[in-house]
């Protein structure tokens, strides 16, 4: 799913690149083509370093509608390159082939797959619960891979750039959910299995389903991204360790067994992502054209696969566990929207709130199984794929529709 970021890169491409010609400014087109984005209204394109910004300039006739020049007029800034928003002109995707637009459109109707599968893994479980520890490590696996390989070592220099911003998200993630999941917890007086459950998934980092529902409302995917990659991996320490201290006093957790999973799962595909990227570009470049597809496949199947191995729980006990879970995921919504509002511009707030509110729930579902020996701590996660998905995107349509101030106060530096 991290591979949006890729198609909001696609859409930008107003202008074309000759590869065979040398670059007069000095920098490469692989590198102008990671670094264009959008940000609402004039048109803006600077070179500085290894940045480009492109967007249309609307043009305000006599009665006051809004004319689309014919010729775009570029000018050269650089502000806020990554600063990358939904809010995409309409004959953009001009410049995307039809098989991209297609996966495009795949992967912005996640939420209909998640229903989909939801539907099969309730009624029909044996579908989707062939996907069983070992097959779903594999996917989950290829999932992080997939992400890492949108991913440059200038990524990780924007962090450093930005560390306000990606620091109040990564705070929001492992300190704000966590205690919402442990508080929800004891209020509720949930058992045992499912407090640890609940308090796992809401220790669990971004998802890459949080970039588009990022996408979608607005907000700046570029950001988004960072803090998924992050969360992803800082996820080796802060998973376990939050897990043992806030569930411990439950039931037995084995934090090392945790550690490890993670840094199986998680890090070591990153890792062999971003190194892909950086030293094999034409390798990957051939690969990621199919990354996507078997993304938004192998998704669904995360999606739906947990849903299914815990069905029975779910008929019988669903409502019970549903209130807990989307209570979780709804304050953690809230709650990042709120706090990141006391500090930053519309857009970042937004991106805060979707990060904070969205996780890997597939990645606790595959944590519970492996290391948990009671199968119902597993299924608050079950739940949360749900959860997190419709809550989510609902979310984003929502802000979709709400403008965002021209003078919005942007966050993110390039």
């Amino acid at each position: 799913m991290a591979s949006i970021s890729r198609f909001v890169g696609k859409d930008s491409r107003f202008l074309s690149f000759d590869p065979s010609q040398k670059p007069s400014h000095g920098f490469s087109p692989r590198r102008i083509q990671s670094h264009l984005s959008f940000r609402d209204g004039v048109s803006k394109a600077e070179p500085k370093k290894n940045c480009l910004r492109i967007q249309n300039k609307p043009q305000i006739s006599v009665d006051g509608t809004i004319k689309t020049p014919a010729l775009w007029k570029l000018r050269l800034s650089c502000k806020a390159a990554a600063n990358v928003s939904g809010d995409i002109p309409g004959d953009s995707s001009s410049g995307m082939s039809q098989y991209e637009r297609i996966i495009e459109t795949l992967t912005t109707l996640f939420p209909v797959w998640v229903i989909l599968g939801t539907v099969i893994g309730i009624y029909k479980p044996s579908a989707v619960t062939w996907l069983e520890t070992d097959l779903f490590t594999l996917c989950l696996g290829f999932l992080m891979l997939s992400m890492g390989l949108t991913l440059t070592f200038d990524d990780f220099r924007r962090c450093l750039r930005n560390p306000w911003t990606v620091g109040v998200g990564f705070l929001a993630q492992y300190l704000i959910k966590p205690l919402l999941g442990f508080a929800i917890a004891m209020a509720l007086k949930l058992s045992a299995p499912l407090a640890t459950g609940l308090i796992l998934v809401s220790c669990c980092p971004g998802g890459q389903a949080s970039n588009v529902a990022t996408f979608i409302s607005k907000g700046n995917v570029a950001l988004s991204v960072l803090m998924t990659t992050c969360s992803t991996i800082g996820a080796i320490l802060m998973t376990p360790l939050l897990t043992k201290v806030l569930a411990g006093q439950l039931v037995p957790v084995d934090a090392v067994g945790l550690a490890i999973s993670t840094f199986q799962v998680v890090l070591v595909p990153t890792i062999i992502g971003v190194l892909s990227n950086e030293y094999f570009p034409k390798f990957t470049s051939k690969i990621i054209t199919v990354t996507p597809l078997i993304g938004v496949i192998l998704t669904t199947l995360l999606c739906a696969s947990p849903i299914g191995q815990v069905a029975d729980v779910l008929k019988t006990q669903g409502a019970q566990l549903l209130f807990p879970v989307a209570l979780l995921h709804a304050a953690a919504f809230f709650l990042g929207y709120w706090i990141s509002k006391m500090f930053f511009g519309e857009s970042t707030s937004r991106t805060i709130s979707i990060e904070c509110g969205m996780q890997s729930s597939a990645l606790g579902f595959l944590l519970a199984q492996k290391h948990f020996k009671n199968p119902l701590v597993a299924v608050p996660s079950a739940v949360s794929v749900v959860c997190m998905a419709l809550g989510g995107s609902a979310l984003a349509v929502y802000w979709r529709n709400q403008a965002i101030r021209v003078d919005d106060k942007d966050d993110f530096k390039e």
